[in-house]
Parts: structure tokens; C-alpha cells; sequence
């Protein structure tokens, strides 16, 4: 089966964990600004972390055969300081306007802060001014109220629900976010967030529609693979290949397809490992 990563930030992972992903039938991804462990202290920062992740980690994937497109934000971890976030945010468009750049984000929020919300309608009324799709954090602590205040704005701005991704879905936020008319993002983590099993039971409960499951895969413990051991675990638990498929492939295409520049090639050839060494 061929695998779209939706949301993985492939930046931290290793040249060995792309080969892995490679042989296991992943072909695309998207990887969305984050955190790099620190919090940064000028704009500069930011703006050279996203010529890094569009211009070289695109080159990097594909010496491994997999097509690596971007999304591009101020993301909320580091969104609570209002002043750094003004100038990030100001100088978002020409990243924006990268070829290998197909969504806005990640934005959202992390502590629920009256900063992040700030810094995320702000970013979310650039999204909307270009039709661009938009992954949506919602916050790891006090989940259920950060994501119901998020598809407050959502609703209250008149934002285009068909080209949100509202991701990191647990139990309790799910049915939410899917009667909204969002896209639902479900993240697949070995110890923290999701596992198989529980994507499994939520898809049986909630169903399919507009649902996109992703690795994210970062600095922590973490799993590039996650996909395919979710792929794996459904085959088993009485899901259908076609249900399967929306979930790691057919939903996130057509979640992209709104940006022009989504165009992924699944027919990219690994180099030799030979052929790149420095």
C-alpha cells in the first residue's frame, strides 16, 4: 500500500528511519514548522529553519525516495511572545509562496494562551486570504477546552472548514472537531497521544470522513512508522482496504489538493547511497 505522511517532521529523523520508511510503502509527506527544542530568539531564526526544511530536507527525502513538501507558520509553542510572533508573521509570505510549500502550519494553541489565539487568527486569516490549507495544533494539556476554543474562532471568523485540518484528535475531542466540518487529524505515538488500537476503536465509533492519521514523528519518542503499524493493526481489526486507504492516503490527497503546489511524484527512485556521501 502506498502512504502519504501527512505530518511528520522529518528534520529530526534519520537517514536510516527514511530508509525504513521508504521500504514500508511511504512514498510523500508534509512536514510542518515546529519547535526545535529551544525557543528562538530572533525572526532570522525562523525564517532560515524554513529555507531549511524547503530547500534542503526536500532534497534529502527525495535522495530516499520519498517527495517532501512543507507547511509553513509561527507555531503556538512559541507563538506567546507577541512581539517575536509579529515579525515571524510578517515575514511569512515569501515561505508561503515556495513551491514546496502546500499548507499553513502548524498554528494553534499549546497553553491556551490570549497570545496564541492572537497569533493564530492572524495566520489564519493569511491562510484564508489564499486559499491555503491549514493544520491546527490543539494543545497537549487541557486538550478538550484549547479545541473547542479553537473551532469557536473557526466558526466565528467564517473560516473555510474544507481546508482545516484540526489535528492530535483524542476520544474526547473527535466528534467535535468531525461535526464541525473540519478535517480530523489523528496522531499514532508510541507512549503518548494515539495508538493503533485506539485509531482503530475511534473510526469504528466516529467513521472515516474527513479523517487523516500522521506519525508527527519528532524530538521525542517518536515513530516514523507509525502509519504502517496502524495500516497493519486495521487489516486485523476487521477494517476494509478501502477504509484503510482514505485514512493513509486518499483523505490527506485530497485535504492537499487544495494548494496548487501539491503535486507528489510516488515514482521518485532512491539514489545509492554512494552517490551522496560527503
Amino acid at each position: 500500500m502506498t502512504i502519504i505522511e501527512p505530518h511528520i517532521h522529518m528534520l529530526s529523523r534519520t537517514t536510516d528511519e527514511y530508509q525504513a520508511m521508504y521500504r514500508a510503502g511511504i512514498r510523500a509527506c508534509v512536514e510542518p514548522s515546529f519547535w526545535l527544542g529551544t525557543n528562538r530568539r530572533y525572526a532570522g531564526s525562523f525564517f532560515d529553519y524554513f529555507r531549511l526544511i524547503l530547500e534542503f530536507e526536500t532534497v534529502r527525502a527525495a535522495r530516499f525516495g520519498i517527495d517532501h513538501y512543507c507547511a509553513i507558520a509561527m507555531n503556538p509553542k512559541e507563538a506567546d511572545d507577541r512581539a517575536l510572533a509579529d515579525e515571524v508573521i510578517d515575514g511569512l509570505a515569501p515561505y508561503l509562496g515556495h513551491p514546496r510549500c502546500v499548507a499553513m502550519g502548524e498554528i494553534g494553541l499549546n497553553l491556551n494562551t490570549p497570545n496564541e489565539e492572537y497569533a493564530m487568527i492572524r495566520q489564519l486569516r493569511m491562510a484564508e486570504e489564499r486559499k491555503m490549507p491549514v493544520i491546527l495544533h490543539t494543545p497537549h494539556v487541557d486538550k478538550l477546552r484549547g479545541t473547542l476554543r479553537i473551532l469557536d474562532i473557526i466558526k466565528g471568523e467564517g473560516f473555510t472548514v474544507e481546508r482545516i485540518d484540526v489535528d492530535h484528535n483524542t476520544e474526547e475531542t473527535i466528534k467535535h472537531t468531525l461535526d464541525s466540518g473540519c478535517f480530523a487529524g489523528m496522531t499514532v505515538y508510541p507512549y503518548s497521544k494515539l495508538n493503533p488500537q485506539r485509531v482503530s476503536a475511534m473510526v469504528k465509533q466516529y467513521g472515516h470522513e474527513r479523517v487523516i492519521v500522521n506519525g508527527s514523528a519528532d524530538w521525542g519518542v517518536s515513530d516514523p512508522l507509525s502509519l504502517v503499524k496502524v495500516v497493519e493493526y486495521m487489516r486485523g481489526d476487521g477494517h476494509s482496504e478501502a477504509v484503510i486507504a482514505d485514512l493513509v492516503f486518499n483523505t490527506a490527497m485530497r485535504f492537499y489538493s487544495a494548494s496548487p503546489n501539491w503535486k507528489p511524484d510516488f515514482n521518485i527512485q532512491p539514489l545509492d547511497p554512494a552517490a551522496y556521501q560527503r
